[in-house]
């Protein structure tokens, strides 16, 4: 539900995953009050004071807040009571993935309740950038977008990744506003209302769920570039959405068209299933040559995976920290 900037305009959204898919992830209602892991305490919604509106979207809104005891930040994503049931469902979905990781590269949450309104809320680690989006929209403030800086988020990015597909966890949609950002350019992976639990490490997907400008070309026609029998590999489908973000990164504009132009659904799709790959400068590095082209090939079962990535040349030794 992050904020997106609207000179972009690529928050395509597609259905939410069919009723039979839904059967097979079971939702469990969060308790009514929640405890941090912080200082084992029970809090209330009413322990928080609301400092400012992060981002609204589907249904819900982000806030900043502030836990009244300790002064803690944090960022409360609250569904309205009176959202529909697959808006609500979408955020009970993300609780239950989240529940289920363990990682510095993952949004952490502290906690979930629902609140006697019916809203049903999310108590997560407060990142004083935002997003990606913010990132790449205010380059011009003392951030120079090298691939230096790339290859730190690329890497932060890919071991989120490689935690939740090891956990067969397929997220199904990565993209700028989706990966979450602070000062120090620590980057980690939230938002996960349409993400996948596996049965089986390579068991495929079929719902055409996320954003439609970050979807790879087997999401379009699994028959050409995916397993065939209209499914695809949702593993490989991440590691092309991160390479479209990274792209985005460096060129500062949706990389697949013209800037500025305004998509829709079907130039989208064209752009992605029969577009050439973009052209990178020749002062480009060979690494980060290399390291899109592994994850931006159009035939899915060329795609490296996270953890393959994790050994290329242009992320493997390059170091930062985590708090």
């Amino acid at each position: 539900m992050a904020l997106v900037r609207e000179r972009r305009q690529l928050n395509l959204r597609l259905p939410l995953p069919d009723s039979s898919e839904r059967r097979r992830f079971p939702l469990p209602l969060p308790p009514s009050s929640i405890t941090t892991t912080s200082n084992s305490t029970t809090l209330a919604a009413s322990d928080f004071e609301k400092l400012q509106v992060l981002g609204h979207g589907n249904g819900g809104t982000v806030y900043k807040v502030r836990e009244k005891r300790t002064s803690n930040i944090y960022a409360l994503k609250v569904v309205h009571g009176d959202s529909d049931s697959d808006v609500r469902r979408q955020i009970l979905r993300e609780i239950s993935i989240l529940r289920r990781t363990d990682s510095p590269h993952i949004v952490k949450c502290h906690g979930v309740f629902e609140k006697p309104c019916g809203d049903i809320a999310i108590l997560m680690e407060y990142m004083d950038e935002g997003t990606l989006d913010n990132l790449i929209k205010n380059q011009s403030k003392n951030i120079n977008m090298n691939e230096e800086l790339i290859a730190k988020i690329a890497k932060q990015v890919l071991q989120g990744l490689d935690h939740l597909h090891a956990h067969k966890i397929v997220h199904r949609d990565i993209k700028p506003s989706n990966l979450l950002v602070n000062k120090d350019v620590i980057v980690k992976i939230s938002d996960f209302g349409v993400s996948k639990m596996m049965c089986r490490t390579l068991d495929p997907c079929n719902s055409y769920v996320g954003t439609c400008a970050y979807m790879s070309p087997e999401r379009f026609d699994p028959e050409t570039y995916g397993t065939g029998g209209g499914n695809y590999n949702g593993y490989a489908a991440d590691i092309w959405s991160l390479g479209l973000t990274l792209l985005e990164l460096y060129m500062g504009h949706f990389p697949l068209l013209p800037q500025g132009q305004r998509p829709d659904w079907a130039t989208l799709m064209c752009a992605i299933c029969f577009g050439d790959r973009p052209s990178l400068p020749d002062s480009v590095s060979e690494e980060f040559r290399s390291f899109i082209e592994c994850c931006l090939q159009k035939d899915s079962s060329k795609r490296l995976s996270a953890s393959d990535l994790l050994l290329h040349p242009f992320v493997k030794d390059v170091d930062y920290s985590v708090s």
